[in-house]
């Protein structure tokens, strides 16, 4: 699946992990974060907020949505609610062309939406003890462009 670059505009994609959720119950398949967790959501409010955001995407889990909701509140733009194996495709890609887009996954799906875009395998899977890995993915002029910050 490619890039589904369009005319000269410039598309930009953050993409997060969530922050640090409670691991008290290894059975619970939907936890909410720790306060350290909490913490960093705040973090990465203040990190991004000279970023232009025009839309934020969260799957529907406490853990994501709680890392996404300090952006979403200050910059009163809503969470739309994503499924991560069907989200990068052509409506995508079309839908959000020439904007600039919060993409809040876990450890497996943040790399390979990276991939995804960059139609190439360079971002393996987050070890899971890694919160703070900031994925920009920026499509200009028929290019495609990439880094990956760690933010602490």
């Amino acid at each position: 699946m490619g890039p589904f670059l369009l005319a000269q505009e410039q598309t930009s994609y953050y993409l997060i992990r969530h922050a640090e959720k409670n691991r008290n119950n290894p059975e619970n398949p939907n936890p909410h974060l720790t306060e350290l967790g909490l913490q960093r959501a705040e973090r990465w409010k203040e990190v991004l907020k000279h970023i232009p955001f025009d839309v934020i995407y969260s799957t529907a889990y406490h853990r994501t949505v709680e890392t996404a909701l300090p952006i979403s509140k200050e910059r009163n733009l809503p969470i739309t609610y994503y499924d991560s194996k069907k989200l990068y495709n052509k409506d995508f890609a079309k839908a959000n062309h020439g904007k600039t887009v919060l993409v809040v996954g876990h450890s497996n799906t943040t790399p390979q939406l990276a991939n995804k875009i960059l139609q190439q395998e360079r971002y393996p899977e987050i070890p899971d003890s890694l919160n703070g890995r900031l994925y920009i993915v920026t499509l200009r002029d028929q290019k495609i462009f990439s880094q990956l910050l760690s933010i602490e």
